[in-house]
């Protein structure tokens, strides 16, 4: 089974040279940390940054420099800085190569859940709906399950929707998954995890053909 540094390892090989990836907060966030020194990648945070580097160490931060979840990061050099508008006009524009998003729920038919439980304050919808609407190449980074261990992977969302069929790939802690027209088909299993344990966790339909082998990160 995987932590939330192993799920960031393990997207980060899905990123590819010369890419421009957007990092969804939570998870996402450290993706920038795995990826491998033989790539150039320029990460975008929808706040207006261009660039990001992996997080600071402690004690190091600057607190005027945070990606759209406010968490302090470092830049590269030729990082650059600007506004929303020409933020939403990367992403709108689809300049993006892949995003990377965090998610509450997602259905077996690739609707995503990510900006709100009806009931508990929310800061704001954020960028997600645009991230969505437009990227072409969406990657959920998530935990399988929930804090009382029910599947976060379902039929259908319950929660408001983000956006609807738009998610191509999930890694949980459990799995690697794709969405496909058929259901959840299992890629990869996490280190020590079987198949048994991955159906038990997924409530949406879950497709094993043949051998499924074990991530290699």
């Amino acid at each position: 089974m995987l932590d939330k540094n192993g799920i960031a390892k393990r997207i980060a090989k899905e990123v590819k040279d010369g890419y421009y990836v957007n990092l969804g907060i939570g998870i996402p966030t450290l993706v920038a940390n795995f990826v491998r020194d033989d790539i150039s990648v320029e990460f975008q945070s929808e706040n207006g940054v261009l660039g990001m580097g992996p997080f600071p160490f402690e004690g190091e931060e600057d607190a005027d420099i945070i990606n759209a979840g406010k968490q302090t990061i470092t830049t590269l050099p030729g990082a650059s800085f600007f506004d929303s508008v020409l933020s939403f006009a990367m992403i709108r524009g689809k300049h993006v190569h892949l995003t990377i998003l965090g998610a509450m729920e997602v259905a077996e038919n690739g609707d995503i859940a990510n900006w709100k439980i009806p009931g508990k304050m929310v800061k704001g919808m954020g960028g997600a709906m645009d991230l969505v609407a437009s990227a072409e190449n969406i990657i959920v980074a998530m935990m399988h399950t929930n804090r009382a261990g029910k599947s976060k992977l379902l039929k259908r969302c319950t929660l408001p929707l983000t956006g609807v069929g738009c998610v191509k790939r999930i890694v949980t802690n459990l799995a690697v998954l794709e969405v496909t027209p058929d259901g959840f088909k299992l890629l990869e299993r996490a280190p020590g995890v079987s198949v048994e344990e991955i159906e038990k966790a997924t409530e949406g339909k879950l497709v094993v053909n043949g051998e499924i082998p074990e991530m290699n990160i």
